[in-house]
C-alpha cells in the first residue's frame, strides 16, 4: 500500500518537490531517489549512499500533533542510521540556490 501511494507521489510531486528534483537533485553526482518507502514512512527525497534524508515543509508542519508526528517520525529515521535534513518550501521559492548548497554540504560532510 505504501509502495503505491510513494509511486503516486511521486507522480504527483509538489512544486516546490519538482523544483528541487528537476533543478538539482536528479543531476546531483551522488544518487537521490524521491517518496522513498523507509519502515513506515516515505520520505521526500533519500540519498542511501551517504544516509541522507531531505524533507520539505510546507504549512502543514506548523500544526502541534503534525509537529509531533514529525518529531517521532525523524526519531525513527535516525535511529535507522539517517540524517534528515528539513527544509521550507519558501526556502525553495526565495532562495533555491542556497537550499542546494547546503544540500551539498551535508552529503559532503557525510562522506566523509
Amino acid at each position: 500500500k505504501l509502495n503505491q501511494y510513494a509511486k503516486e507521489m511521486r507522480r504527483d510531486m509538489t512544486p516546490w518537490e519538482g523544483k528541487l528534483w528537476f533543478m538539482f537533485l536528479r543531476k546531483y553526482p551522488i544518487k537521490f531517489k524521491r517518496q522513498v518507502v523507509i519502515g513506515r514512512y516515505i520520505v521526500d527525497f533519500s540519498c542511501n549512499a551517504v544516509k541522507l534524508i531531505i524533507e520539505l515543509d510546507g504549512g502543514g508542519h506548523y500544526n502541534p500533533e503534525n509537529q509531533q508526528l514529525d518529531v517521532e517520525r525523524t526519531k525513527f529515521l535516525e535511529h535507522n542510521g539517517y540524517k534528515v535534513v528539513r527544509i521550507l518550501n519558501s526556502d525553495i521559492d526565495k532562495n533555491l540556490r542556497g537550499v542546494c548548497e547546503y544540500i551539498d554540504r551535508e552529503v559532503k560532510a557525510r562522506i566523509g
